[in-house]
């Protein structure tokens, strides 16, 4: 594992509005047709709305004059049925907006995750090793949430509200420009007074992002070892740690709700200064014949509606710097570059199998690894194994023995010299190619959420049934399968909890022998067996490592002995090599006690 000062070496680019919304629109691009048809429809249900107070001005202009009113009850009549079918065409295009951002906004949410998720899961060992995976989790949904929110207030709010502001500054310019240029100041004030403070406030916001993010996961942490927390008693000193940081999440966020009251206590007060001077001038205008009656109407729907868009305004300001920070997260690895990547056109990894055993030479050449400038880990590792030979690594822990298997899964990167495979480089050949020669069984086997039969196929995923039983037997699976209440088909838990260290390794064995892979690596595959089991499983692995190169990790003396070779490693060095020979006499040899089986 990294050390703590590894961990802090990462460091993330920096992410602006440009790059966040690069990231949308290669989410949104695929839909930008639909996106397009959503603008169209809300400009035109917005020209509608800001049109219909004219005939409203109308309808009172006429009220106002003396006169027949059988003739004036005709005009006010088909001035309603106007605003009604106008007020149809509102309705029609506002349901063909809907329509139409219920499907670009869905697909455009599935692909961001998605997109989201390839380039997540492709990241090092050593990434996911440095960060919470609640964190990762919670940073994927709010990329997608940031997306929903920052498009429902373009969409809805953002763009109604300067469509609205154009025509009522034209409309009103036309009646009186004084008046217009009231309005113009006035939504100059209130839109510069909310993006002034929500860009002063936008760095509590991220705060806010940030401490949720780490308050997330802790809590992830901690249920994840909830069974370590219980036998050492933690409760008590867990529940203190979460209340500490839900405690200073508390307090960011009553600032930033605070902040948010300062912001609608100024909006407030813009809003009445507004309705004041409008009237005062239009009184002014009335008493000299310049304005109607129908325009005091006009200007109060006017108002009205320009008060209640801005006002929400404050929140689309607020959402879309809250956004930005939601977002900022996932994009910032987005634009992480992989540690670990295929070089261009990188070829296929090419190990042949068969007898005899021709094929599934590992070399290593002056094979150095550094964690940092400070830590050392392997250093001039020169080692060759014969196709099909079979060899154990041992040495005390912290030797380098799983580095040194992560380096050829490449999983690391080596600091200096290089791994062949048959002559290939493992660094010029695919990545895929790679790992599809090479069977692994972890000390510590992780499952998935999923059924036995989809645990064991995950080696080879087009796998019939009839393969998975037989790697199944070969497992010695089937004794525990066997009792289960439905068999191949039952869930073993988040991790693979509902099973024992025993069945979850036992099921990590079936999956490498259907995977059936030239090359194969054992990091402690028997550890966590009892005497029966690993009898068992000893048989299994036998047949396992047929006519295979096989690299085994291991303290225990009876996979040990089964070795061609026993490579000792200590300090990051091969200090020893012990032939066939030596390993007759290894279990009472010095050399077994200095390397502290």
């Amino acid at each position: 594992m990294p050390t703590e000062k590894a961990q802090k070496a990462i460091t993330y680019p920096k992410v602006g509005l440009k790059d966040i919304l690069r990231s949308f629109w290669r989410g949104i691009k695929p839909q930008k047709w639909g996106l397009f048809f959503i603008i169209v429809f809300m400009v035109l249900a917005n020209i509608v709305v800001v049109t219909i107070p004219i005939f409203y001005k109308q309808f009172f202009d006429i009220i106002s004059v003396n006169g027949d009113k059988n003739a004036i009850a005709s005009q006010l009549l088909m001035i309603i049925i106007k605003i009604a079918v106008l007020n149809g065409f509102v309705w029609l295009f506002f349901r063909l907006a809907t329509l139409y951002n219920s499907a670009y906004q869905t697909a455009t949410i599935a692909r961001l995750k998605q997109q989201s998720y390839d380039y997540l899961i492709e990241h090092s060992y050593s990434f996911f090793s440095n960060n919470f995976t609640g964190s990762l989790v919670q940073r994927v949904n709010r990329f997608a949430r940031a997306f929903e929110t920052l498009s429902d207030r373009l969409i809805w709010d953002v763009l109604p509200l300067f469509v609205r502001i154009i025509l009522t500054v034209i409309i009103v310019s036309a009646i009186n420009k004084w008046i217009a240029i009231v309005i113009i100041v006035w939504i100059t004030v209130f839109l510069l007074f909310n993006i002034v403070f929500s860009r002063w406030k936008l760095k509590y916001d991220i705060l806010v992002a940030a401490i949720d993010s780490k308050t997330t996961g802790y809590l992830a942490d901690t249920i994840a070892n909830q069974n370590t927390i219980q036998l050492f008693n933690g409760q008590k000193f867990e529940s203190r740690g979460y209340g500490a940081v839900t405690d200073e999440q508390a307090k960011m966020t009553k600032f930033s709700w605070n902040l948010d009251a300062t912001i609608e206590a100024g909006q407030a007060f813009l809003g009445f200064a507004i309705q004041f001077l409008l009237f005062y001038f239009a009184i002014k205008y009335w008493q000299q014949g310049l304005i109607t009656i129908g325009v005091f109407v006009l200007l109060q729907v006017y108002i009205i509606g320009l008060i209640h868009e801005l006002w929400g305004f404050t929140r689309v300001v607020r959402n879309a710097y809250q956004s930005y920070a939601d977002a900022k997260e996932m994009v910032e690895i987005l634009l992480l570059p992989h540690e670990i990547n295929d070089i261009p056109e990188a070829k296929e990894l090419i190990v042949k199998t068969g007898l005899p055993a021709q094929a599934g030479e590992i070399k290593f050449e002056n094979l150095t690894f550094n964690f940092n400038e400070t830590r050392k880990v392997l250093e001039n590792i020169n080692l060759t194994i014969k196709p099909g030979e079979k060899v154990a690594l041992v040495g005390p822990s912290g030797a380098g023995k799983t580095t040194f298997v992560r380096l050829l899964l490449r999983l690391y990167s080596p600091t200096s010299g290089k791994i062949l495979i048959d002559g290939q480089d493992i660094a010029k050949v695919s990545q895929e190619s790679l790992r599809k020669s090479i069977s692994m069984v972890p000390q510590d086997p992780i499952l998935f959420h999923r059924t036995l039969a989809e645990n064991i196929a995950y080696g080879k995923r087009d796998a019939i049934k009839k393969e998975i039983e037989q790697a199944d037997r070969l497992a010695h699976c089937n004794e525990f399968i066997s009792n289960l209440p439905f068999g191949f088909e039952t869930y073993v838990g988040e991790r693979g909890i509902k099973l024992s260290g025993g069945e979850r390794q036992r099921v990590a064995i079936a999956r490498a022998i259907l995977k059936n892979a030239p090359v194969l690596v054992l990091d402690e595959a028997t550890s966590s067996l009892d005497s029966h089991s690993e009898m068992l499983i000893q048989d299994a692995l036998n047949n396992l490592m047929q006519d295979k190169t096989v690299i085994v990790v291991a303290h225990r003396l009876s996979t040990i002995q089964k070795m061609d070779r026993i490579i000792v490693i200590d300090n990051g060095k091969i200090i020893e090599t012990l032939g066939i020979a030596s390993r007759r006499i290894f279990k009472r040899s010095r050399r077994r006690r200095r390397i502290r089986l």
